[in-house]
């Protein structure tokens, strides 16, 4: 059985950037590190998106980017800039072809291609178990997701952004590679909040994704048949071939997932919490958390010190309160935010990084009595 200081276990956004800032950091040297993964990353499952001011650590890497959205929907067609911000798409596939082959030169750290399936805490140690063999390790970093673990309980609504994406070529020029349909409404809500998210990466190819927030999931043949419609109407009945799909289900919900870290297991990415509860936008945050995590591992601290509340995650929490009970104020919500505010100001408050006087323009950018119910049913 063979024994490491840290476990890594999962390596996606949060596994291989923490992996790799461990990897790269002398304070991390003389401390052994596995990485556990049952996939070999070798292909595209995945695509990234965010919003970001200038130039950042990801641009060597990012696919496509865009400094003007659409949002349209019941009441509004709206195209806009973005300044001082851009809309930046990183594929996946790009990610891992990048950070997997630098971590594993690291050499403390030990890359193993075996799915989890047990992870038991004693009071010195913790034992993974894979498929074949068993670790023990000092302290396991845990990005496994538990779905049902928010589900156990009724303090905190659970939500799903859930979608299904295709990237298309038409046989025609049909989209405007200037611009990212952030948010398009105009398709049937059905009691839901529901949206089409099309990234155009040239006027012949795009990402065109059907996206829900709602507590459950469709049919796979609702979303492609969604899909299917939306091309139709929207680009004129083009003729075009599908080269790639994904399907994502990202937690919305402001449950406290730290509240499952101990000193010696901690969880990360979307099992940590690190999705954005109001829009499910994990990357950019994990992003920002994995050099805070470092940084504290360097204090000597315990684990369980980590964790800052944010009166952002009180924004969030009255907005998913709203969308539990009444799914289909969703697109009246963001319609009359990206119409009365500036897309730039939206942008800096779905990143926390706006001060009061700021957020109180945007929370009263839409109607105000079904976010004062959430308010006065939370306060008493």
């Amino acid at each position: 059985m063979s024994h490491y200081d840290y476990i890594i276990i999962g390596a996606g956004a949060a596994g291989l950037l923490l992996a790799n800032a461990l990897g790269k950091d002398e304070f991390f040297a003389s401390k052994s590190i596995l990485v556990l993964d049952k996939e070999d990353k070798t292909t595209n499952d995945r695509t990234w998106c965010f919003w970001e001011r200038g130039t950042g650590k990801f641009d060597d890497l990012i696919h496509k980017t865009w400094d003007f959205i659409y949002v349209g929907g019941q009441q509004l067609q709206k195209s806009t800039s973005i300044a001082p911000y851009t809309y930046k798409m990183l594929r996946g596939i790009d990610f891992y072809n990048h950070f997997l082959p630098k971590v594993k030169t690291f050499p403390n750290i030990t890359w193993i291609q075996e799915g989890v399936t047990k992870i038991e805490e004693s009071e010195n140690e913790v034992s993974v178990t894979t498929s074949s063999q068993k670790f023990t390790g000092q302290t396991v970093f845990s990005s496994l997701y538990d779905a049902s673990i928010p589900l156990k309980q009724k303090k905190f609504p659970v939500l799903q952004q859930h979608f299904v994406g295709w990237q298309i070529k038409t046989d025609q020029s049909v989209f405007n590679s200037g611009e990212a349909t952030f948010m398009d409404f105009s398709v049937p809500q059905k009691g839901n909040t529901r949206f089409m998210y099309v990234l155009p990466i040239s006027a012949t190819e795009a990402l065109v994704e059907y996206t829900l927030f709602s507590e459950h999931l469709l049919e796979k043949t609702a979303y492609e048949e969604a899909i299917k419609t939306y091309i139709k109407e929207k680009y004129n009945n083009t003729n075009y071939t599908i080269k790639e799909t994904e399907f994502g289900s990202i937690p919305m919900t402001c449950y406290p997932f730290h509240q499952h870290n101990t000193d010696r297991i901690f969880h990360i990415g979307i099992a940590g919490g690190w999705a954005k509860p109001s829009t499910g936008y994990t990357f950019y945050n994990t992003s920002k958390q994995v050099p805070k995590l470092v940084s504290h591992l360097k204090t000597g601290r315990p684990l369980s010190e980590f964790h800052k509340k944010s009166r952002f995650l009180f924004y969030d929490m009255l907005l998913l309160d709203i969308l539990y009970q009444n799914n289909h104020l969703g697109h009246e919500i963001f319609e009359s935010m990206f119409k009365r505010r500036k897309a730039s100001l939206i942008l800096k408050f779905l990143e926390n990084e706006t001060n009061f006087w700021e957020e109180l323009k945007i929370v009263t950018a839409p109607r105000p009595m079904p976010f004062i119910r959430a308010l006065l049913k939370r306060l008493f």
